[in-house]
């Protein structure tokens, strides 16, 4: 069967990440973002979940060889136009992912380094955190950490290239340190979200090669939300593949995924989860009137 004409397909995304089943975070927030976002996913499970909207229970991470495979199977019948990092499960993933972008250098990558959950469940322990920036970073394009997560990558030991920083008497708690030092190990650009700042609005900036290149400030919602990071890296992915410069992705980006979480629900007993077709409800609502 012929394939449709390249100007009739959809910009696909392929999506690294971990299952979760409640569907507010991981690879399923992935796929509903990039899909309410005008692109195909392609998804790639890094480790199953058991979890609900409290948190997580256990993880069974996937072996590496399966998660080559999926990607491999996929890169051999399709091609893509950007790749979302988010939870990897392992060095040895991380090792396997890394080996496989090493193939696709042109092609953007959007990595969102998921280290923790909101409750605090730990997602990635030392040997991963130093795989990330070793293999990882010199492959991306633009990393997404919340400021928990910048000062984590950034203050571990052992990386005298992101450490250099402290020589020059700058400050490594600041954002904008942790910033650079992440572009010096490789990343072309870094979104620091500022959620977690104790800040009236919340602030997110980003930086590239020359300092910050944009900084957007947006009301903080209330409530605490499951799948935030994951709504805002998948829709950053998502408009680079329609052809966005980074400035530009980003600012949509961040609108889309706050206009997601005002929309959010509760449907259990724990977080509120991101709403990514808030915009089919209200062109239902409109229709109604």
């Amino acid at each position: 069967m012929p394939q449709d004409p390249p100007q009739l397909l959809p910009p696909i995304v392929m999506s690294f990440a971990a299952s979760d089943p409640t569907c507010g975070a991981g690879v399923q927030a992935d796929i509903m973002t990039l899909a309410s976002m005008g692109c195909h996913p392609l998804s790639v499970i890094t480790a199953l979940t058991v979890q609900d909207t409290a948190g997580v229970e256990d993880i069974l991470v996937i072996d590496a060889d399966w998660v080559s495979d999926q990607a491999r199977a996929l890169l051999e019948d399709v091609s893509v136009a950007a790749f979302k990092l988010g939870m990897l499960g392992s060095v040895e993933n991380i090792m396997a992912i890394a080996e496989i972008l090493a193939d696709y250098p042109d092609i953007p990558l959007v990595f969102d380094p998921v280290l923790a959950s909101g409750r605090g469940d730990q997602f990635a322990d030392e040997d991963m955190v130093d795989a990330m920036i070793e293999l990882l970073l010199p492959q991306t394009t633009i990393i997404t950490p919340n400021s928990l997560e910048a000062r984590r990558l950034t203050l571990d030991e052992g990386h005298e290239d992101i450490e250099d920083g402290e020589e020059q008497g700058q400050d490594p708690t600041t954002l904008a340190e942790c910033a650079r030092r992440l572009i010096v190990a490789g990343s072309e650009f870094v979104l620091v979200t500022g959620t977690h700042e104790n800040t009236e609005q919340v602030v997110n900036t980003l930086y590239g090669s020359h300092g910050v290149v944009r900084s957007d400030k947006w009301e903080r919602l209330p409530g605490s939300y499951h799948g935030s990071g994951c709504t805002l890296a998948s829709a950053i992915a998502a408009n680079l593949a329609n052809g966005l410069e980074i400035a530009e992705a980003v600012k949509d980006a961040q609108e889309y995924t706050w206009q997601a979480l005002a929309a959010g629900f509760r449907p259990g007993m724990g977080q509120y989860l991101p709403d990514r077709f808030f915009w089919a409800r209200e062109s239902a609502d409109d229709d109604t009137a």
